[in-house]
């Protein structure tokens, strides 16, 4: 092997250095072998504890805890989600209950754990018993585009 020929692992770690967001997708990496290929080296930066998979074909960035010195989300979950699910071009916008509680029809504090999308997806996003759910509908006038 030549001296300025790299692996694919080498490949993918300079490329998720490179990268500005935290999040990422699969398909990201395609262009640099073949999709078994990228998903096994994608494993191996999990179990290296590099990546961190919060999805189907979703990894992110991962942190080291200064608690536990484990891997940790650089965010909260709930912006990990939005922003993968603004990378698979599915929109999103306010659940039903995040808008009765801002237009002051309810005191119930939504917690976030949901994320309001226009069309069907069934895909789960959590990490470590965490779930940000997509799938609740919301009305077309209040749905970001």
């Amino acid at each position: 092997m030549k001296k300025d020929q790299k692996t694919l692992i080498s490949k993918i770690n300079a490329r998720i250095v490179r990268k500005r967001s935290d999040v990422m997708l699969r398909q990201d990496f395609l262009d640099l072998g073949d999709y078994d290929q990228v998903g096994r080296c994608l494993l191996r930066l999990v179990r290296e504890k590099k990546l961190i998979k919060i999805g189907q074909g979703i990894y992110v960035r991962a942190i080291v805890s200064p608690l536990d010195k484990q891997p940790a989300l650089p965010k909260s979950l709930n912006s990990l989600a939005l922003e993968a699910m603004k990378k698979l071009a599915i929109p999103t916008g306010p659940t039903k209950k995040e808008l009765t509680y801002n237009e002051g029809k309810s005191t119930q504090v939504p917690m976030g754990r949901v994320i309001g999308v226009r069309k069907r997806v069934r895909r789960s996003i959590g990490y470590s018993e965490q779930f940000s759910l997509p799938g609740t509908k919301t009305t077309g006038k209040h749905a970001k585009r």
